[in-house]
């Protein structure tokens, strides 16, 4: 798969408790784009936070907070990220949904050697 230089970048913020019926809803998420056929989709996962109520969502270890705050990110072009949130869209309830042009630099195999340990 080749993506060209102009692409989508789509970011979903979310909560690490938020659930689709049994499953969490960032595996939901990038599961979905997977078999959708997008470029690829990451979890980021955020050590301190707050959405639309203002809650601090925080990792201290005195918080003890199950409900960290997240972000997928998925990078394709224009027509599978519509597709795609089109597809999610009644999952994404309390979320806060961005997208961005990017430009692709490099999506793929790289040509340098990796070096093992």
């Amino acid at each position: 798969m080749t993506l060209p230089n102009a692409a989508l970048l789509l970011r979903i913020y979310l909560g690490e408790a938020e659930r689709a019926g049994q499953a969490p809803l960032y595996e939901t998420l990038v599961l979905k784009a997977r078999d959708m056929g997008l470029a690829g989709a990451t979890v980021l996962r955020g050590p301190l936070g707050y959405g639309h109520s203002g809650k601090l969502h925080s990792a201290k270890i005195l918080d003890l907070s199950s409900n960290l705050p997240l972000i997928v990110e998925i990078v394709d072009v224009r027509q599978k990220i519509e597709t795609y949130l089109e597809a999610v869209e009644p999952l994404l309830v309390s979320t806060l949904v961005t997208l961005e042009k990017v430009r692709v630099i490099q999506y793929g195999k790289t040509h340098h050697e990796i070096a093992t340990p």
